[in-house]
C-alpha cells in the first residue's frame, strides 16, 4: 500500500522554491481561521506544505486532471492530516463547483497554462463562493502594462504559446478589468521568486 501512494505521488521542483515566500504573504492575507479552497493543485505539495503550517484553516484541493487528482489524494492519504481534505475534481468552467461557498481561495500557476476563458471562470466562480472582503490569491508570472517583467518570461510567454496558442503570460491590466467586473479589487502585488509575482484579490464588501 505504502508502495503504491509512493508512485502516485507527484513532485515539482518549483513547489520548494516558492512555497516558503508563497506561505509569507498567505499568512497575512488569509483568515484565521476557515476553509481555504486551492484551485488547480497539481501534484498536491503545496497543499501538504500549506495545510502544515497553516493549522487553523481547512484545506480544500482539487483540480481538474485525474492524474493530478490521483497525485494529491496519495498525498493526502500519507499525511492523514485532519484539516486536509481530500481533493474534489473541479473545472473552473463548469456552471456548477463542488463547494456552495469558501473563506478564501488560492490558485497557483493556473492562469498561463489555460485559455483566457478559465482565468474568466476563476474569477466568476470565486465571487459566487467568497462573501466581502474575503480574499483570492493567484500566482505565477505576469505581464505589466503590457511589457514583460523580464526577459526568461518573454521567453517563457513565447514557449507557451507554440504549445497552444490559448496559453500565455496574462497582463495584470487584464486581470484588474476582469477583477473589477467580477466583484474583486488587486490590494497587493508581491514580487516572487523567477520572476513570478503573487497577486492578492479582495472580493467587494
Amino acid at each position: 500500500m505504502g508502495y503504491a501512494i509512493a508512485m502516485a505521488k507527484g513532485f515539482a521542483p518549483a513547489t520548494e522554491r516558492n512555497r516558503q515566500p508563497t506561505l509569507d504573504v498567505l499568512r497575512r492575507v488569509l483568515p484565521p481561521t476557515g476553509l481555504v479552497l486551492e484551485v488547480a493543485s497539481g501534484t498536491g505539495e503545496h497543499a501538504i506544505f500549506f495545510s502544515e503550517q497553516l493549522p487553523a484553516l481547512r484545506w480544500q484541493p482539487t483540480d481538474t486532471s485525474s492524474e493530478a487528482l490521483r497525485s494529491i489524494g496519495a498525498w493526502v492519504a500519507d499525511t492523514a492530516r485532519d484539516n486536509l481534505l481530500a481533493p474534489l475534481e473541479l473545472d473552473v468552467r463548469s456552471p456548477r463547483w463542488p463547494l456552495a461557498e469558501a473563506d478564501a481561495v488560492v490558485c497557483i500557476n493556473m492562469i498561463h497554462i489555460s485559455p483566457w476563458e478559465s482565468t474568466e471562470a476563476l474569477f466568476g466562480g470565486a465571487s459566487k463562493l467568497l462573501g466581502g472582503g474575503s480574499s483570492l490569491f493567484t500566482y505565477g508570472p505576469y505581464r505589466l502594462h503590457g511589457e514583460h517583467t523580464a526577459p526568461s518570461n518573454a521567453a517563457f510567454d513565447q514557449s507557451l504559446r507554440s504549445r497552444n496558442a490559448h496559453w500565455g503570460v496574462r497582463d495584470i491590466d487584464d486581470l484588474v478589468e476582469l477583477g473589477e467586473r467580477t466583484g474583486f479589487a488587486l490590494e497587493e502585488q508581491v514580487g516572487m521568486p523567477a520572476n513570478n509575482m503573487s497577486l492578492v484579490w479582495r472580493r467587494d464588501a
